[in-house]
């Protein structure tokens, strides 16, 4: 004769005895899963703060969907990013784990980057110089927008735009082309400054130059010289 009740009939004070003597059974299985995952979480953020230091912005990084917690236990975590993916927005991390039995595994994630960017202020007419009245300067997440928006002040000084542009719309690099200032075989000044004093001297350009661009020119007295071209068609000797 059977005496032992299914586990569907027993009575409800019995169940409850039973799960709370099974409660800290439970908890202390569930401990290395957990800890397992907090180590691959801790890898992931490491990994990538790494692969991301030098983007223009404060990085954020946090892990989608289930993140961590289907990965199997594993003392020591690698972290990796596939062929060809870089730290910027939604991205698939692989981890892997050297065991008896090795595993891989990818995780999602995301790598937000604030920074400041610029937009237009009104409707730019192509051709048109851009000046400071012409661009806003925002902040947001930099991952969300066109990979070639311009977040440097810099990469606008002497740029006309090369395409109509929205009052509003972020200027991308392709949005804007330099201007050329200096043209080969110009005469042209070349000026050097430092503290306390600046030395000029007239030369020919060996080649032309947009703003910013670096050119070479020929001095009177037949010196080969190398510069930055600036906004007024001079050649500024680098230190």
């Amino acid at each position: 004769m059977n005496h032992f009740l299914p586990w569907t009939r027993l009575p409800r004070t019995v169940w409850i005895a039973l799960v709370a003597a099974m409660g800290p059974a439970c908890a202390f299985a569930a401990a290395p899963a957990a800890d397992a995952a907090g180590a691959a979480g801790t890898a992931i953020e490491k990994y990538l703060q790494v692969q991301s230091a030098g983007l223009p912005g404060k990085v954020t990084i946090s892990l989608e969907g289930r993140g961590t917690a289907v990965l199997p236990e594993c003392e020591a975590p690698e972290v990796f990013l596939p062929p060809g993916v870089t730290p910027w927005g939604r991205i698939s991390v692989g981890v892997r784990c050297q065991t008896e039995r090795p595993w891989t595994r990818f995780v999602q994630a995301r790598v937000s980057v604030e920074g400041s960017y610029f937009v237009a202020t009104h409707a730019i007419d192509t051709g048109r110089p851009l000046g400071a009245g012409d661009v806003t300067e925002r902040t947001g997440d930099l991952t969300r927008l066109p990979r070639s928006v311009i977040t440097s002040a810099a990469e606008l000084v002497g740029v006309v735009s090369a395409n109509r542009i929205a009052p509003g719309a972020p200027i991308r690099k392709e949005l804007v082309r330099g201007v050329t200032v200096i043209q080969q075989g110009q005469a042209v000044k070349v000026v050097a400054q430092g503290q306390g004093f600046v030395i000029s001297t007239e030369g020919k350009a060996l080649s032309g130059a947009k703003v910013g661009a670096v050119v070479q020119a020929k001095t009177l007295d037949g010196r080969l010289i190398s510069g930055v071209a600036d906004e007024e068609g001079q050649i500024q000797l680098t230190q």
